[in-house]
């Protein structure tokens, strides 16, 4: 099948790169002169794990194709994934302009039938915004169906080439026939190919993410309750996590999540339900307990140093939203650098892929670690705030010997009480005891 993918982020680099795989042909789109060269070139440009064998043998075998124009190798093909940026608007409703503009152009280029796919997180009711922004320059025969993505940053590809479920939104016989063929490949006994109408599909999307976004968030507050109780949350975590009603993921305690997708799906569904006159106080209080928890470490930090950061130098472990992805969108490590300097604190930052984004957003204003440890050469403090799994097992002798106070603040949970305590760290976490040097 012949597809146009409009749009080369995470999502749309992803989509058209594991449609091409299962032997598709197809073209990738943007707007980003700079961007597509670099793809034509064979350079990705994003850090997404597993993707770079796939992209590089589709472009070698002539299956994945990359253009700045929309109508190059539009004509011959069948569906048409829209993969465009929805960011919030101050108002916290999703900013629809790209979706809508893109949707305009195609009814000027539009010549005959092709399905039109939402592949972007939009608000209930955007398919039908989108088949009238069509519809005002071509009144022929079309389906717009709503498809919403289910990736998560760092397994997207086996998130896309391995679904649990694949959310069809469609009341057209026909759209359905072409997404059952494209979709194919990837069904088996373990996973689900839903068709519902579109505007429960455009919902069933913002459903999942911020009802996992309240879940992170409800741990977070436990920890919270843990710390004035004297509780440990990790033991909780294991004590619900085994109520299969429950499950064990999306349950560790945290300074909060980020990203392209929770911040922005909880505001944009709450902004949603407002417009339809309906109070979702459960994500109200969402966004606000996860806005206070991303410093929920820094009364613990000043603490420390007795209300006086200035003229410390605080190290920083892991600056991406999350392991496996270099994307710092809503970061809860940008709240905690932002908050350190302007108490007067020196900060240097280390994370495995995301420092070529932070030295674009910070430059100079931060000192920049070659390597995790180089990071803690005479700090103050370390602060952990992204889990990857090179901070998980550090030599922490050797820790001990280049920080210039043995103290770390824990905003992950990685280490255990135990060994803080063997290997004489000061050491505060999320909900759990602190560890005081003796």
């Amino acid at each position: 099948m012949k597809i146009v993918v409009v749009g080369t982020g995470y999502v749309g680099l992803v989509t058209g790169t594991c449609f091409a795989e299962t032997g598709n042909i197809v073209t990738c789109v943007d707007i980003d002169t700079q961007k597509v060269e670099k793809l034509k070139n064979g350079e990705l440009t994003i850090f997404e794990p597993g993707l770079e064998h796939l992209f590089r043998r589709n472009v070698k075998d002539g299956r994945l194709h990359f253009t700045t124009h929309l109508e190059e190798d539009f004509d011959d093909a069948e569906v048409v994934f829209l993969a465009l940026p929805t960011p919030s608007d101050e108002d916290g409703s999703a900013d629809l302009q790209y979706v809508l503009q893109v949707a305009g152009h195609i009814g000027k280029i539009l010549k005959d039938y092709k399905v039109i796919v939402n592949k972007s997180t939009v608000p209930v009711g955007t398919s039908e915004k989108v088949a009238a922004a069509i519809q005002s320059n071509y009144q022929g025969a079309f389906d717009v169906v709503s498809n919403p993505e289910f990736l998560r940053e760092g397994v997207a590809v086996d998130d896309f080439m391995k679904p649990d479920r694949i959310v069809v939104g469609t009341t057209s016989e026909r759209a359905r026939a072409v997404l059952q063929e494209l979709y194919e490949p990837f069904i088996n006994e373990d996973n689900m190919l839903l068709f519902m109408d579109a505007r429960s599909a455009e919902l069933t999307k913002y459903a999942a993410n911020t009802f996992l976004a309240m879940k992170v968030t409800f741990m977070n507050e436990i920890a919270n309750l843990c710390e004035k109780v004297n509780a440990d949350v990790d033991m909780i975590r294991k004590g619900i996590g085994a109520d299969d009603r429950i499950g064990k993921k999306f349950l560790y305690a945290g300074i909060g999540y980020g990203g392209s997708c929770f911040p922005k799906d909880v505001k944009a569904l709450a902004k949603s339900a407002s417009e339809a006159d309906y109070n979702f106080k459960i994500l109200n209080a969402v966004l606000e307990v996860n806005e206070k928890q991303k410093l929920s470490l820094l009364p613990k930090i000043k603490s420390y140093f007795n209300k006086n950061l200035k003229g410390k130098t605080i190290a920083v472990w892991g600056l991406a939203f999350k392991p496996d992805t270099d994307d710092i969108r809503e970061a809860p490590s940008l709240t905690i650098i932002d908050t350190l300097l302007s108490e007067g604190a020196a900060v240097k930052v280390f994370d495995p892929e995301a420092m070529e984004n932070i030295v674009k957003k910070y430059d100079a204003r931060l000192l920049y670690g070659q390597d995790q440890y180089e990071c803690l050469e005479n700090a103050d403090a370390l602060i952990i705030v992204t889990e990857w799994d090179e901070f998980r097992f550090p030599d922490f002798e050797k820790m001990s010997k280049l920080l210039k106070d043995k103290v770390i603040f824990d905003g992950r949970n990685l280490y255990e009480i135990k060994e803080m305590k063997k290997f004489g760290f000061h050491y505060e976490s999320v909900g759990r005891q602190v560890v005081k040097r003796i």
